[in-house]
């Protein structure tokens, strides 16, 4: 979790002034963590900070707000009509392009209560550039501490169709993928897109197999049979962390058949998943989606296993 400044960036240039409320600290029981934020607009508001009356009353506490930030404490109790048991901190910013263009882009640290940098922030802050590591956020001696977020995930989707967008639909609003996303022609794109995909329109998407890391995520779902054989042969030829291939057992046999003509052994065709998802959710688009998202979400997957034993 970290300080999604490219959400922030286009809230602003979308929406004007924008407050960002994010949780500060934490004491027992909350239903989101430290770093969890939203973003506030006159007419509306993206992301969460848990829901429910806190959410709603820290809402509408922004769209009123005349300092540029505020320091704010509330108990999860019987007041709130929450169980939670617990208490947070909210801090609420407000913001204009000008204000988001003088934000660093690798840790943003900024006073709440103490207008002087007190010494154990400029430790975190010296560690966290002299080691590379990112701070976790955190309110600490008055200052407000967050890491920009960079997605740590690189995930490609080859293919818009109904699969691809519901698939878009439900991986897109999670902060740790970076979304590239792939088919024959700007056509075969919705007109709106979420933030954070970078759509690429391509006559050969194989093409950009080589330009994709090696560490990347693929989910092939294209309209084309040959064009999925020829995804797969060439992310064979460049290596990846998964690939995941949408058909039935019957298609991804032939393609195996196939894959080994080309020149691929046994070993290698197997790190391809085929089916994704789970069959017993249904054939509706959003089913699969929600199937191939828990799949590719799992902490540990099998073909992560299966490159481990063939290293």
């Amino acid at each position: 979790m970290g300080f999604d400044l490219e959400a922030l960036r286009e809230a602003v240039k979308t929406h004007g002034t924008v407050t960002r409320v994010v949780i500060a600290a934490i004491k027992g029981s909350s239903p989101r963590e430290v770093g969890a934020a939203m973003l506030v607009w006159k007419d509306g508001q993206s992301g969460t900070i848990g829901g429910g009356t806190l959410e709603y009353q820290a809402a509408e506490a922004a769209r009123t707000q005349i300092l540029p930030a505020r320091l704010s404490q509330h108990a999860l109790g019987p007041d709130l009509g929450q169980c939670c048991g617990g208490a947070v901190t909210l801090v609420s910013e407000i913001y204009d392009m000008g204000a988001v263009d003088r934000l660093d882009d690798t840790i943003i640290a900024r006073p709440m209560a103490a207008p002087e940098m007190p010494l154990s922030v400029k430790r975190v802050l010296a560690q966290a550039r002299g080691q590379g590591i990112d701070p976790d956020p955190q309110l600490l001696e008055g200052w407000m501490i967050e890491p920009v977020h960079k997605p740590t995930r690189n995930l490609w989707i080859w293919g818009a169709g109904h699969v691809g967008r519901a698939l878009v639909d439900v991986l897109s609003p999670l902060p740790d993928l970076a979304i590239t996303w792939v088919d024959t022609g700007s056509d075969r794109f919705p007109d709106k897109v979420p933030g954070g995909v970078t759509v690429v329109p391509a006559a050969k998407p194989a093409e950009l197999v080589r330009h994709a890391p090696i560490d990347a995520e693929h989910l092939v779902l294209t309209y084309s049979h040959n064009l999925d054989l020829e995804l797969c042969n060439r992310l064979l030829l460049h290596d990846f962390r998964f690939a995941g291939l949408i058909g039935s057992a019957t298609k991804w046999a032939r393609f195996r058949s196939r894959l080994a003509a080309l020149g691929h052994a046994p070993e290698q065709i197997s790190r391809i998943t085929c089916p994704i998802g789970d069959p017993t959710l249904g054939k509706h688009p959003q089913m699969i989606a929600v199937g191939v998202a828990t799949q590719v979400l799992r902490p540990v997957r099998q073909n992560d296993l299966k490159k481990d034993l063939s290293a």
